[in-house]
């Protein structure tokens, strides 16, 4: 019996044995075709695999060709109007003298100090004004700014495919009056030579028609190099996510350069342990170097609402970019916690119960601390191009305009539109200037209401951007200050008088002009920034005011003035194909992300999502050619 086993085993590898098949021939032939032919069908595969790459490649760049095309084509179709053209480039001045300003004094600072032509670290040192100045440049197409060529050591300048080189000589001097020179890089060699000067050779590539500036060099660079989240530092989760998470997502989807989104997420998930708690309502504040999360003191251990519930954009869209759903599972198992409890006039406290995800008794405002959660239900649904999965964001953003027109009442004698303030059952008789983002909100939202209730909502929103402007057209500097009282028979009077360059009424009339073609916007847009450039202009910036009624101006040049205020002025006088509200959402920081289709599961099922898939509906950005 040992015998027949080992004969039995010797049979099973006589097929391994190279003499088996030198015995038979027939059999050696029969297992060479076999060989060649099976060779031949896997590189037949590889090849048809590598065609159809090549093929799908092809497809999709003549895909992007036509979209170019068909976008020039919508812009030449849009007459230029040599009025807006003018008002266009002074606020592209306006930019620009922001910008150098920034550059020369505070570069790498959270803001600028113009009266003391220093920087202060408001945010930690984050670099707040320059991610929030990324977009605005690249939409105005800023392209011969801000170089910072001190800091690059290994220079090199070579030529990449489709671009040119260029060499930028920066004189270095402790004055305002540093000089610059740039020279095409085919000119003679000797325009680049070695000296006193600071040097640095800079590529020009050109992305699909789209020519990377050296201001994007060195904006990419620093970003890359120099911007250090690892800090002992606590942070507003949301000031720093409006601002440098969706700072960084903007300028990755108008530039496509995989540095920004890398930072997004290195400081997104700096961010994440804020909403580990037992509801998931987070904590607003957080050290980015330990990820300590706890909330403000003088909050009484409380969440804020606008904090809390003002992450959805930002969070949704890097979920959206890198594949990864843990972002967007975060931020929106808020909005389901907070449904579970949402009241019937939609209207919520300010203060919020991270425990128990219900409100205390605290002021209900669409002001200060309340604002941008009403925002931000409507721009989730509008983000996920309003597809079926996220009715609940529009659902309940209708509920709580239904609750905002139980906040509206009218002056005397003037019958000003202005939103209560509610502590209980009681009315406040306040509007804070922040809650002057509700016209525009109010404007994009209305279109997909019924006929009627479209109407009545527009009608409100116009109403309520006249008082808005009516806010600047009452002080001597006809500009607004912080908030307003409305007493009987003397229509509005200014509260807290300072103006610290806010943004909220120029996004309403960029909304409003966009989305009625109303001229009169533009001209309300133009006579804001005209009072800005008399009042807050000075030499080394923008400033505040301590008081709309002195002029007094402050030391504080904010950020959002050069990303929102800024941004949304250039945006009223350009025609509507420069980032249009069909393929881009604005975070409420004024950061455009485009607007990706939705295809995960409804927002009460969290646990059941899946990994979102993302539908780019363009890559073009909009931007002004040749402005």
């Amino acid at each position: 019996m040992a015998r027949s086993r080992s004969s039995s085993s010797s049979s099973k590898f006589r097929y391994c044995n190279p003499s088996y098949y030198l015995k038979r021939p027939k059999r050696l032939a029969l297992l060479l075709i076999v060989f060649v032919s099976a060779t031949f069908f896997v590189w037949d595969r590889q090849t048809l695999v590598r065609e159809h790459e090549v093929e799908v490649s092809k497809l999709t760049d003549e895909v992007h060709r036509l979209r170019d095309m068909l976008e020039e084509l919508k812009s030449k179709a849009v007459p230029n109007d040599p009025v807006e053209m003018q008002r266009r480039e002074k606020v592209k001045e306006a930019m620009v003298h922001a910008w150098s300003s920034y550059e020369r004094y505070a570069w790498g600072n959270d803001e600028l100090q113009p009266q003391s032509k220093d920087g202060v670290n408001s945010f930690g040192g984050l670099g707040a004004t320059l991610i929030d100045s990324l977009d605005t440049l690249y939409i105005m197409g800023l392209d011969e700014q801000f170089q910072r060529a001190r800091e690059r050591k290994n220079r090199t300048c070579d030529k990449r495919r489709g671009g040119g080189l260029a060499c930028i000589r920066m004189t270095p001097t402790s004055t305002d009056n540093a000089s610059h020179s740039i020279m095409n890089g085919k000119e003679k060699s000797n325009k680049c030579n070695i000296g006193t000067e600071v040097r640095a050779c800079l590529e020009y590539e050109w992305r699909r028609k789209i020519q990377l500036k050296n201001h994007q060099f060195w904006q990419e660079w620093w970003v890359a190099n120099s911007l250090d989240f690892n800090k002992d530092y606590d942070a507003s989760v949301f000031e720093t996510t409006i601002r440098v998470v969706g700072g960084l997502l903007s300028a990755y989807d108008l530039s496509r350069d995989n540095v920004f989104l890398e930072k997004a997420r290195d400081i997104a998930d700096r961010l994440l342990p804020a909403w580990d708690t037992t509801t998931g309502i987070p904590y607003n504040v957080i050290n980015l170097a330990h990820g300590n999360a706890h909330n403000p003191g003088w909050a009484g251990g409380q969440s804020i609402l606008a904090d809390s519930g003002t992450e959805q954009l930002e969070f949704i869209a890097l979920s959206q970019r890198t594949g990864d759903p843990k972002y967007q599972e975060k931020v929106e198992k808020v909005i389901v916690a907070l449904n579970k409890t949402f009241p019937a006039d939609g209207l919520l406290p300010i203060y919020i119960n991270p425990d128990t995800a219900t409100g205390s008794y605290s002021t209900i405002t669409f002001g200060a601390m309340g604002d941008s959660f009403y925002e931000y239900l409507l721009k989730a649904w509008i983000q996920g191009n309003k597809t079926s999965s996220l009715t609940l964001y529009r659902d309940m953003w209708e509920t709580s305009m239904k609750g905002l027109l139980s906040l509206i009442r009218r002056s005397t004698p003037s019958s000003f539109a202005y939103i209560c303030e509610k502590n209980g059952d009681s009315l406040t008789d306040k509007m804070d200037e922040l809650a002057c983002f509700a016209p525009g909100m109010l404007a994009l939202g209305s279109s997909d209401y019924g006929p009627d209730e479209a109407k009545k909502f527009l009608s409100l929103a116009e109403e309520l951007a006249w008082t808005c402007y009516s806010f600047y057209q009452s002080t001597p500097t006809k500009l607004a200050g912080e908030n307003y009282f409305f007493n009987p028979g003397q229509d509005m009077t200014v509260g807290t008088s300072w103006n610290i360059l806010r943004p909220e009424t120029v996004e309403s009339l960029f909304y409003l002009w966009r989305l009625t073609g109303n001229k009169t916007y533009q001209e309300w847009g133009w006579n804001i920034f005209q009072a800005f450039e008399k009042n807050s202009r000075i030499e080394s910036g923008y400033v505040g005011l301590k008081d709309v009624n002195t002029g007094i101006k402050d030391n504080k040049m904010q950020s959002f003035f050069l990303a929102e205020t800024l941004k949304y002025l250039y945006l009223l006088f350009s025609p509507p194909t420069v980032i249009p509200l069909d393929e881009w959402v604005f975070n409420t920081e004024a950061h455009p992300l485009r607007i990706v289709n939705r295809n995960d599961a409804n927002l009460a099922a969290l646990e059941g999502q899946h990994k979102p898939v993302i539908k780019i509906r363009s890559r073009k950005t909009g931007r002004l050619g040749g402005n």
